[in-house]
């Protein structure tokens, strides 16, 4: 249990939630990419972008579902083609992790979307490397890489991915799976994901978003996933929700995402306080900032001024992130430490 935290005044708990320690485990590279950069990057490659200008760009961001951000998603994504492309990508998000105080960040990239357009698949891994090791140098900061097989593509396309990815398995802490769910079920990629573990591969899923609960269990019984990446409609099935319970299953959850992309009608209606009183290990991301309104201190932030949530499910939420990282077991105990020593020093 938390320690009672109860008298931790709003304002108070709202610069501690800036100032805590914490690790960013749903977060998509390719939805980091601000329009501004968008913008120089198609200059020095000679590629224009179907929008006048960068603010032209942010008004394409009313979007009605997951398929309709794609769209946008994708098109931006194009102008990425070099080794200094990816590292300028990855190093900007870095950036402004480090100002959220993230201390580990455990970051999905979509190679199909980039080799699909040429560009090889070193070069992506490449220039997205070099960023982490001069974050960590820089920055202190602990980052690592999630390969994502996006699911509206075949098997065959991610095994051919996956062939591609091997020469590169230092560079690679896990595989995810991403993209639309509709009519892409888990079970699709069950062979693919069970090399990949074989591999060592860490192994998480988006379900639960678009999908039913039903996609849940088949991302943890067809894919081996260790975490649920968004997860929401678990709360549909208690059945499935004991069993996230039972088995500590992590549920990375996008607030400002959900919202943007019709999950929910407005913030004041999300179910992250339901999740947390259910007793799942949930923890706040920020899936694609640059689309969704903020990084993750700013989900924090507008989780916490629309939502009934108190300084102890700060610290829950704070705490689980840091747990479900797959972050070295001595790293993340001194990231908690710190942690706790914030939140039991609150009031000096």
């Amino acid at each position: 249990m938390p320690p009672d935290f109860s008298g931790i005044p709003a304002e108070r708990l709202a610069a501690l939630i800036v100032r805590a320690p914490k690790a960013e485990l749903h977060v998509h590279i390719e939805g980091t990419l601000e329009p501004e950069l968008a913008f120089e990057i198609g200059r020095r490659n000679g590629i224009v972008l179907p929008y006048d200008s960068p603010e032209s760009l942010r008004q394409a961001f009313a979007f009605t579902d997951l398929q309709s951000f794609l769209d946008v998603y994708y098109a931006a994504a194009a102008v990425l083609r070099t080794e200094d492309d990816f590292h300028d990508l990855t190093w900007a998000y870095l950036q402004r992790a480090h100002a959220d105080n993230v201390v580990r960040a455990e970051i999905f990239f979509d190679p199909q979307t980039h080799t699909a357009r040429g560009v090889p698949f070193e070069t992506v891994v490449g220039g997205m490397s070099r960023a982490i090791g001069r974050a960590r140098e820089e920055l202190g900061i602990s980052a690592a890489l999630i390969m994502c097989f996006l699911r509206h593509l075949t098997e065959r396309e991610a095994f051919e991915t996956l062939e591609r990815a091997e020469p590169f398995r230092e560079h690679l802490l896990g595989v995810g799976l991403d993209s639309g769910e509709r009519g892409n079920p888990p079970e699709k990629f069950a062979r693919v994901f069970d090399r990949c573990r074989r591999l060592g591969l860490h192994a998480v899923a988006h379900a639960g978003e678009e999908g039913p609960p039903a996609s849940i269990t088949a991302a943890l019984d067809a894919l081996g996933a260790e975490r649920v990446d968004h997860g929401v409609r678990c709360l549909e099935d208690q059945s499935v929700v004991a069993r996230m319970v039972r088995e500590r299953i992590p549920l990375t959850v996008c607030p400002l995402s959900n919202v943007k992309l019709r999950v929910f009608d407005t913030l004041a209606h999300h179910t992250l306080p339901k999740l947390l009183a259910a007793g799942l290990r949930a923890s706040v991301h920020s899936d694609d900032p640059a689309y969704f309104g903020g990084y993750v201190n700013e989900n924090l932030r507008q989780s916490f001024a629309c939502l009934p949530l108190m300084a102890a499910d700060a610290y829950t939420l704070l705490r689980n992130s840091l747990e479900s990282s797959f972050q070295p077991a001595a790293e993340q105990a001194r990231n908690i430490e710190r942690l706790d020593e914030l939140f039991e020093n609150w009031g000096r």
